[in-house]
């Protein structure tokens, strides 16, 4: 028998997704771009889908602020073309930003990029946002300001929630310049060799906004003025025996990068110094470090493994305390995810507070929310 098409609610602003969901009757699942539709547990088959990409646009900008309003299913790479012609930027460049993934989605799903390193991830950089509950309730938190004390932080509570606590309607995000000039030096090393090199570089005066190791190689990115930033790109190009690179390789090479981070299919996140171990642990990278895109400064890696090989990675990580999760759907009885987090109890209790009837997203975070209740 073949399964009936769920409806699907496509709302463009606010007042049409309170309306949605206010309205809907059963369980509701939260899709936007569908770039991280294999990541986690995988969503149960629902009788309504809520459409997010019709949700799109500027709501407040002021560039003298830094900050900037969008409704949620606004794509990152459109908002940041309307953001250039100011010389700022959400300062966040994720794999899948490319590929049209939306600003709710990047916050549901608790993705980052190498930018993360100088400037932290979304849940860094979201300073308020709107959600709409499985009600239909509109609960507000934060606001313009970059200090904001007051209330509970829900913007800090769905950054990688996906979507099981409410939609992600609007958010207000903290803005940087974009930089003069931005240099790359690259550093032919193995991954141990890189490790220490990036443990001199964390203590030393280069501030290196990047630090990813990718295919036998270091990547160091440096930003700022072209003066100083050149100078700096000279001075660890000359310590690390590496080679600036002009713009057109560096480029080809944070391609390269992205690349291999979208053909991943793990994503783990340890302690920066126990990552070495743990990759070998895994078997990864391969011989010729193929297969791995590593942060050796975040201590966020993707890989790409065979589909037997995945229990082993979740173990490694879950061993050193660590977090591990799929980025692409997995045979049953596979682990969609390592251990199970020890404030296990905590997100259950806030789901039942948020979405008492379990409506949204159902299946999602499966894992945590359906499974044993010890951690």
């Amino acid at each position: 028998m073949t399964p009936t098409a769920p409806t699907v609610l496509a709302p463009t602003d606010l007042g049409e997704a309170h309306a949605a969901l206010a309205e809907a009757r059963g369980e509701i699942d939260i899709r936007g771009a569908a770039t991280a539709s294999g990541w986690a547990d995988a969503p149960r088959p629902v009788a309504t889908v809520l459409d997010t990409t019709r949700m799109t646009g500027i709501l407040a900008y002021n560039p003298a602020d830094m900050t900037v309003s969008v409704r949620a299913g606004t794509p990152l790479r459109d908002l940041a073309d309307e953001l250039a012609a100011h010389g700022q930027r959400v300062a966040f460049d994720a794999a899948r930003v490319r590929r049209g993934a939306t600003v709710g989605g990047l916050v549901a799903t608790a993705d980052s990029g190498p930018l993360s390193l100088a400037y932290g991830s979304l849940r860094d950089l979201v300073i308020g946002a709107t959600l709409v509950l499985a009600d239909g309730t509109v609960a507000r938190t934060g606001g313009h300001v970059i200090k904001n004390v007051a209330g509970y932080d829900l913007a800090k509570l769905v950054h990688g929630s996906y979507g099981v606590f409410g939609l992600i309607a609007e958010v207000v995000l903290r803005l940087h310049p974009i930089p003069a000039t931005t240099r790359t030096v690259r550093v032919d090393a193995p991954l141990r060799d890189a490790a220490g090199h990036v443990v001199s570089l964390l203590r030393g005066h280069s501030e290196p906004v990047a630090l990813e190791w990718l295919d036998g190689m270091l990547l160091v990115r440096v930003e700022g003025t072209p003066e100083g930033t050149g100078a700096r790109a000279r001075q660890l190009a000359n310590d690390l025996k590496g080679t600036v690179l002009d713009e057109d390789t560096a480029a080809a090479l944070w391609k390269r990068h992205d690349e291999s981070v979208r053909a991943a299919n793990v994503r783990i996140g340890v302690r920066p110094s126990r990552l070495p171990a743990v990759l070998e642990a895994c078997g990864t990278p391969g011989p010729e470090g193929a297969g791995a895109a590593v942060g050796l400064g975040t201590g966020v890696a993707t890989l790409s493994v065979p589909g037997s090989g995945i229990e082993a990675v979740h173990d490694a990580v879950t061993a050193v305390g660590g977090t591990s999760v799929v980025r692409r759907a997995v045979a049953p009885g596979v682990r969609a995810w390592g251990q199970i987090p020890s404030a296990v109890r905590v997100l259950r209790a806030v789901k039942d507070e948020l979405d008492p009837s379990g409506r949204l997203c159902p299946g999602r975070l499966g894992s945590w929310l359906d499974g044993e209740a010890t951690a």
